[in-house]
């Protein structure tokens, strides 16, 4: 990490939104009811009233490993950069090409992706609906093949964090990609065949499917980006061909001419906060570092890369939050370089409040985003409470009694606060 880029992370601290908890104030506060939490050495706990005051609290300025509530600030900068309301896009050009071309004489169509992380395969559907009527409306009833140009991200972009796995989780992010990178598969008596009925079975899913299925399997593309890529291009090839267009088998990858008059611009029929709020529910990896990515195109241009998107962090969470010593290198929460402390992630949560919505229900009256790696247990988000939302913080560093201690730590929580209305 350059010099640069390290004096960004470790801001002066300063502009709270909340009241911090001081270094000479007790560390552990009102954890009778949770005496394992109290004495978990690396775990840390807040909750604040609606005033801002602290009702319970243990090492809220000790920063850990977030894990996938880093999400919660991944959609937060998203949703105050872009509005609840936007919707991505992803261009189409037709072009037939002269002598001297690669695909001289051929007509092909150009994709142009911009990173939308929402491309499933309704979506694909209904672009294909409109390009049909596009290319029918200019006499074109057949193209020779398809063109991907994918420049808006860098080359062979892995974040950190990511693993080599076959889970959807491990899904690698694109600037063009089909239903987040992953396929959905299943075998009939050895015959590989598609597990969802709007989404056809192609060439490159048999292939892969023959080698990865048994019975029914959701798995990533892989780690070449081209393999996710190229199955985005047979993907719209076999919707375009079921529309009636006769589509070639040339698949290529170049770029598009920013003068070339473009055949459809498709704007996902998906707002950001249809996207977040499944990001947040399913904590989806591949979304949350799509959003990442794109934001780094926002404010650094393309392509987007690791690096402009760990300078993105930087320099919005100093704008936003002047945080001191906050570390995020990726928008999902898989790398476990990621730092903030639960001061940190109650500042975001009070200024997540018009967005609470997007939150699930993982508890009754407790709306959070949870977060999990090896070793690491996280749970950030608001106790409904009288007619309030209480921001509160769980994060946990080390080994947990039993995978759901997280949600009984909340519930807890939200008990306590009943057992005072009486007060």
């Amino acid at each position: 990490m350059s010099i640069r880029m390290m004096g960004l992370f470790c801001v002066l601290l300063g502009g709270l939104l909340v009241a911090p908890v001081k270094a000479g104030e007790s560390s552990v506060i009102g954890l009778e009811a949770l005496p394992e939490l109290a004495d978990m050495a690396q775990s840390g706990l807040l909750l604040l009233d609606h005033q801002g005051r602290v009702i319970k609290v243990k090492d809220a300025q000790k920063a850990f490993v977030p894990a996938s509530t880093t999400k919660l600030v991944t959609a937060f900068l998203a949703l105050s950069h872009w509005g609840e309301q936007h919707r991505f896009k992803t261009d189409f050009f037709v072009r037939k090409l002269g002598d001297g071309h690669q695909h001289d004489n051929k007509t092909m169509l150009y994709v142009k992706g911009y990173g939308d992380p929402f491309l499933i395969s309704e979506e694909l559907t209904e672009a294909v609906r409109q390009i049909k009527h596009r290319l029918f409306s200019e006499g074109i009833k057949s193209i020779d093949g398809i063109v991907l140009d994918t420049g808006y991200f860098a080359d062979s972009l892995v974040l950190p964090g990511t693993g080599h796995s076959d889970n959807p989780y491990d899904a690698i992010p694109s600037a063009i990609a089909a239903n987040f990178n992953t396929l959905f598969l299943r075998k009939d008596n050895g015959r590989v065949l598609s597990a969802e009925e709007q989404t056809p079975l192609t060439p490159l899913a048999r292939t892969l499917g023959q080698h990865k299925v048994k019975d029914e399997l959701r798995f990533n593309t892989g780690d070449d980006p081209k393999t996710g890529q190229r199955y985005f291009a047979e993907l719209l090839a076999t919707l375009l061909r079921q529309q009636g267009v006769q589509v070639g088998q040339t698949i290529d990858w170049g770029g598009v001419d920013s003068q070339w008059p473009r055949l459809y611009r498709h704007y996902n029929q998906h707002t950001l906060a249809d996207i977040v709020r499944p990001m947040m529910r399913y904590s989806t990896n591949f979304i949350a570092n799509q959003l990442a990515l794109m934001l780094s195109v926002e404010f650094y241009g393309e392509p987007a890369t690791e690096r402009k998107v760990a300078l993105m962090y930087a320099e919005q969470l100093a704008k936003h939050f002047n945080w001191n010593g906050a570390l995020i290198e990726e928008g999902a929460g898989l790398s476990r370089q990621n730092r903030l402390t639960p001061q940190q992630l109650v500042e975001v949560l009070e200024v997540f409040r018009p967005w609470k919505h997007l939150l699930p229900e993982v508890e009754e009256k407790v709306f959070a985003k949870s977060g999990s790696l090896i070793g690491v247990s996280a749970l950030a988000g608001y106790i409904e409470h009288r007619q309030d939302w209480l921001p509160f913080v769980l994060m946990i560093n080390q080994q947990v009694p039993y995978y759901h201690y997280r949600n009984k730590v909340a519930l807890t929580l939200s008990k306590s606060l009943a057992g005072n209305d009486g007060d």
